[in-house]
């Protein structure tokens, strides 16, 4: 099971507009949800740079501080 946040990572950084679409669809977390949606819909619909740049910072940002407080899975048995 890899966390939503890593995928969330994982898609933003390789430009997977369809895979994070889904995540943000299927995540239960809402904050994360609300994220990726201003991004996208500042990505497909804005003809504002600096509001692109801007929601993608975001996302990246709340990313980074939901992994930080979330609690890693170990893989020990």
């Amino acid at each position: 099971m890899i966390p939503d946040y890593d995928k969330a990572l994982y898609y933003t950084l390789w430009g997977q507009w369809d895979d994070l679409l889904v995540l943000m669809v299927r995540t239960n977390d809402d904050l994360l949800s609300k994220r990726i949606q201003q991004f996208l819909h500042a990505y497909n619909y804005s003809l504002d740079q600096t509001k692109i740049i801007e929601s993608h910072d975001n996302l990246l940002y709340y990313i980074d501080h939901a992994m930080k407080h979330t609690p890693t899975i170990s893989m020990e048995v």
